[in-house]
């Protein structure tokens, strides 16, 4: 409980601690910590599968981030329903950002969407610097 409390509602460590207090259930703030440290990834697991299934229509989002010191570019493929399907993060930008072609996007979790109106493409020069985020 004290673990969902603070990932759903942005509690600090002593919020969580002081509501577990006023419930008759001592403990630290440090000790809240280790249990998000501990039990966030397997809520995180639990909460994936009852994802819905990836949308028909894709749609991928460019941005350019400082990763490390260093400035890259991350693609985010995303469906109608807002849900992220894939990450791409590459130190080049990648020019034939915008195709229709299905084939470039597939994955091999999600298979390829029916339509897609923009979608990142690998280009040559960029083949070799590229890495799939997930």
């Amino acid at each position: 409980m004290a673990v969902r409390w603070y990932l759903r509602y942005g509690l600090s460590y002593r919020d969580v601690e002081e509501l577990l207090a006023e419930r008759g259930i001592d403990v630290d703030h440090v000790t809240v910590y280790r249990w998000v440290q501990r039990f966030t990834p397997l809520l995180a697991d639990a909460a994936r599968f009852a994802r819905h299934s990836p949308g028909d229509r894709w749609f991928v989002d460019e941005t350019y981030v400082k990763v490390n010191g260093v400035w890259r570019y991350v693609y985010r493929a995303i469906d109608q329903h807002g849900q992220v399907i894939d990450v791409l993060l590459t130190s080049c930008r990648i020019f034939a950002a915008v195709t229709t072609s299905s084939e470039s996007t597939s994955t091999p979790h999600y298979g390829s969407p029916r339509r897609s109106p923009n979608s990142p493409m690998r280009s040559d020069a960029c083949s070799g610097l590229v890495q799939h985020v997930r």
